[in-house]
């Protein structure tokens, strides 16, 4: 498979009609037919469903999306490193992490070195751990932000001076919005949407103890914005982190810590080994003295 018909593939997927997508690569609809056919004789595999408007994708070409689109982000990433022969660092630094709150001293650091440094630009992929450290593992991705607990035995990491405390999200005219804090018992019988993340749920488990077998999940998430949505319309309580979601002003939804009190730490973490981009080498220094002070 070349490079050039990936990303051909890739624009394909994205709009869906050959047409469109010749258009954005400037080549004839012939050729990108030809090419993409020629890419499924190649793969022994049909990867699209021609319908009379629309392409779609079947399950192999659902796969190969997400494997090519891999694949482009790394080779960018790498041409993006090797292109700086220039005294000023320049360059792209890439950080994954989940929801929390940490991310403004991660965003604190990133400022502070671009005013020194304009040509250090960051991308960020917001995911749970799970999708983090795959990306850590692939090389898509330079540091991850992992909220504890989480294996970091393949990981090179910093842990960072700051906790985050897990409580529920909830509407503000719910009956448990009177309460200061939230004990297990409050939670029996209750519609509860919980992290997906099997360590985030054990955590918990620990918290809720001989009550946990009688926890009422109605959804599971992995990222909370969405969640919270669902917690707006009445779909439950949502057991989750403080200060994703705001809750200050005039809006619906509230917060309540978990008592007793269960806060998790938060680490930066790096491939061991890991040979950095001189922008992402940069970051790490500065964070680094960030940290320090």
């Amino acid at each position: 498979m070349e490079l050039r018909v990936l990303r051909y593939f890739l624009a394909v997927a994205r709009e869906e009609t050959i047409s469109r997508a010749a258009e954005a690569l400037h080549v004839t609809q012939p050729t990108l037919s030809r090419q993409m056919m020629d890419l499924e004789e190649e793969l022994g595999k049909t990867l699209f469903l021609r319908g009379k408007r629309r392409i779609s994708l079947t399950e192999e070409g659902m796969f190969l999306r997400k494997r090519a689109q891999e694949i482009v982000d790394l080779v960018e990433k790498t041409e993006s490193a090797f292109s700086d022969a220039e005294k000023e660092i320049r360059g792209e630094v890439w950080i994954g992490g989940g929801e929390t709150d940490v991310m403004r001293l991660i965003a604190r650091a990133a400022h502070e070195l671009q005013v020194s440094h304009p040509h250090i630009s960051f991308h960020l992929f917001s995911g749970n751990a799970e999708d983090v450290a795959e990306r850590l593992d692939r090389g898509l991705v330079d540091f991850g932000i992992f909220v504890e607990p989480a294996d970091l035995s393949k990981y090179d990491f910093i842990k960072l001076p700051v906790t985050d405390i897990w409580g529920v999200l909830m509407r503000k005219d719910s009956p448990l919005a009177e309460k200061q804090a939230i004990r297990p018992e409050d939670l029996l019988g209750l519609p509860l949407l919980c992290s997906r993340q099997p360590m985030v749920r054990n955590e918990l488990s620990g918290w809720m103890g001989t009550n946990r077998e009688k926890l009422h999940i109605v959804t599971t998430y992995n990222l909370l914005y969405n969640a919270s949505l669902m917690v707006e319309e009445g779909m439950g309580y949502a057991l989750c982190l403080d200060k994703i979601i705001r809750t200050s002003g005039e809006g619906p939804l509230c917060f309540r810590p978990l008592e007793p009190r269960l806060e998790v730490g938060l680490d930066i973490v790096w491939k061991k080994y890991q040979v950095f981009s001189r922008a992402a080498a940069k970051f790490l220094e500065h964070l680094q003295k960030t940290l320090e002070r």
